[in-house]
């Protein structure tokens, strides 16, 4: 997926959907979180300066990519952080859950340098999907705004 983003914005008429691509699972959420942090700034101008880490569990796929989500808003609300660089590197399957580790980079919220565009207030469940094929995975979301 290099040299285009790794996801778009689809038409909704109160919220924001997104499709999130990668070759796989795993890039597709960190595409997910890119478009997440996308709708609250220009992710362009966030410095990947600071290292942080989470850790999701959840009982499906889809529970996990709401459960990334919502842990990356959690943090960034918290902190009062964006983040511009995201990397899982484990997205493992149990006999009882599905769990993620990532690293992820970012900066303190600067009103003079990020733009602020629109506030997310949560990660919803409504027509979320995860599409697997061959060589290429899509996860479609919605963010209540």
């Amino acid at each position: 997926m290099t040299g285009e983003k790794g996801y778009r914005f689809l038409e909704h008429t109160a919220d924001t959907y997104i499709a999130a691509y990668g070759k796989n699972l795993a890039e597709a959420f960190e595409n997910a979180a890119a478009a997440m942090f996308e709708v609250m700034t220009d992710i362009e101008k966030v410095t990947p300066e600071i290292e942080d880490h989470v850790e999701v569990a959840a009982e499906d796929e889809q529970a996990l990519l709401y459960s990334w989500l919502e842990a990356l808003l959690v943090k960034s609300e918290i902190n009062e952080m964006l983040y511009s660089k995201f990397e899982i590197f484990e997205l493992t399957k149990t006999a009882d859950e599905f769990k993620l580790k990532a690293k992820i980079w970012g900066e303190k919220f600067n009103a003079k340098k990020h733009v602020q565009k629109v506030g997310v207030k949560a990660v919803t469940y409504h027509q979320m999907e995860i599409i697997k094929e061959p060589a290429k995975t899509t996860v479609k979301f919605i963010l209540d705004i």
